[in-house]
């Protein structure tokens, strides 16, 4: 059995998804936050990193097909934030998979989901995101939209660089992902790492946190949307330099290591 394209355009069951203040906090220590951003890591006056809309807006997901799941890494990640989201709250998720496309070595299979007040029924987050699946492309389908984000011709606005932890991808997966490549050696090297890699989440959520210190004044209620392509992997202890280009509240970025490989590319941001 191959990837299950019947799956394109059907809405799976709702999910109800609840978080409370510890949390929201344990993500921020997972993203790199420490004690100079004590309003996202400790409770008092307790504020939210608003790339946890990410894991917010997380439904289970259905079964794609039979495939090696040491061969599937995450290619893209994108979500638009209604509203600030409390310390400890809920939403009720909906979603589906979006798209199955050809890329030859490989399937980009594309999904949203939306997340509403279970209330009011008031969006709250629209997440996109999409996994590279290799080995199952060569089916003949379409090979999907393209993206025309170009790097701006000028050096960027901000320049921010963050270290990250040889312990990071540990204490990031406690937020939910146990996804072994992150954590078990032997399952790295089925999938061609010499040693467990960095959720690519985590480098999104530590992109995340320059975003908003250096654009948006540190208030999460002014961060709208983010989105990006996971281009290149991390191991935990690398320190990332996010590159930010401003141009009023379209912001663009990349995010790359010490040695200037590029990890997350193709950036857009909405910061009001």
């Amino acid at each position: 059995m191959a990837l299950d394209h019947s799956l394109v355009g059907v809405e799976g069951e709702a999910y109800e998804r609840t978080w409370t203040a510890k949390d929201t906090m344990l993500y921020a220590l997972g993203v790199g936050a420490g004690t100079s951003e004590l309003e996202f890591t400790t409770e008092k006056g307790q504020r939210v990193l608003p790339t946890f809309a990410v894991l917010a807006a997380q439904a289970p997901g259905r079964r794609l097909g039979d495939y090696d799941p040491a061969l599937l890494v995450h290619a893209e990640q994108g979500f638009d934030l209604h509203r600030e989201l409390p310390p400890a709250g809920n939403v009720r998720t909906t979603s589906r998979v979006t798209g199955i496309y050809d890329k030859g070595s490989g399937a980009l299979v594309t999904s949203e989901s939306r997340a509403v007040d279970p209330a009011t029924g008031e969006l709250v987050i629209a997440s996109r995101s999409s996994v590279f699946i290799r080995g199952e492309g060569g089916f003949g389908g379409d090979r999907g939209p393209r993206d025309t984000w170009t790097l701006p011709d000028r050096a960027p606005d901000h320049k921010v660089t963050y270290p990250t932890l040889p312990e990071q991808a540990l204490i990031y997966r406690l937020s939910g992902d146990y996804n072994p490549l992150h954590s078990d050696p032997a399952f790295a090297a089925r999938a061609g790492f010499d040693r467990p890699i960095l959720h690519g989440l985590c480098t999104y959520g530590v992109t995340g946190r320059a975003l908003l210190h250096a654009v948006a004044g540190s208030d999460p209620a002014r961060f709208r949307s983010m989105s990006g392509r996971f281009s290149s992997p991390v191991f935990p202890g690398e320190s990332l330099t996010v590159s930010i280009w401003v141009d009023g509240t379209d912001v663009l970025f990349r995010t790359a290591k010490d040695d200037g490989t590029v990890v997350l590319d193709r950036g857009r941001a909405t910061i009001t």
